[in-house]
């Protein structure tokens, strides 16, 4: 891949950064959640946070784990099991997320500007590193919303907003752009 230095790596940075941030959303509404509310789900046909979080991270340790040089889909990962609630308390949930997270961080930054080009394996179909990538980010995104909505609904009217607040766009755009380039970004 013929990239200019300052981009050869932009790719995957842009990743880590979108995986870290989805990563902190997830669990900063996880945090406004008591644990019994982890383990409910809106009915019989949807998942609870818990069963979504063993998902993101049984898949995230399948795809990240040796993630150059064996298919995505390790034939120890039981993808079924990771949707039944087994009841695993808050921090057994977390050791789990943990992990995940460290292999998706651990191979994202061990990888160099000559892996862009490289084919990797998810499910006996090839990928290029790039689109591996993104399509890992897509999926924990996915995800993460689902969490997000849930710690959302079961936090109620104790929800401390993680983005900016209903109503707040204004306030929150003038504070980061002071009202003189606020009204010249605007009336372009």
């Amino acid at each position: 891949m013929d990239l200019p230095n300052s981009l050869d790596m932009a790719w995957r940075d842009a990743a880590v950064l979108g995986f870290r941030y989805h990563q902190r959303l997830a669990e900063r509404a996880m945090a406004q959640i008591g644990d019994e509310a982890l383990h409910q789900a809106l009915d019989a046909e949807t998942n609870s946070i818990a069963v979504i979080v063993q998902h993101i991270a049984g898949n995230l340790r399948s795809r990240w784990t040796e993630f150059l040089t064996t298919d995505g889909e390790k034939p120890s990962r039981d993808r079924d099991d990771e949707f039944i609630d087994r009841g695993a308390n808050r921090a057994v949930l977390l050791d789990a997320w943990n992990l995940a997270w460290n292999a998706v961080f651990t191979s994202l930054e061990e990888l160099t500007p000559a892996d862009a080009g490289r084919t990797v394996v998810i499910r006996g179909e090839a990928h290029s590193v790039p689109l591996a990538v993104q399509r890992s980010l897509a999926h924990s995104c996915y995800h993460v919303g689902q969490v997000v909505l849930l710690a959302r609904h079961w936090a109620g009217p104790n929800w401390e907003t993680l983005t900016i607040p209903r109503g707040g766009s204004s306030a929150h755009n003038q504070a980061a752009w002071n009202t003189d380039d606020y009204a010249k970004r605007t009336s372009k």
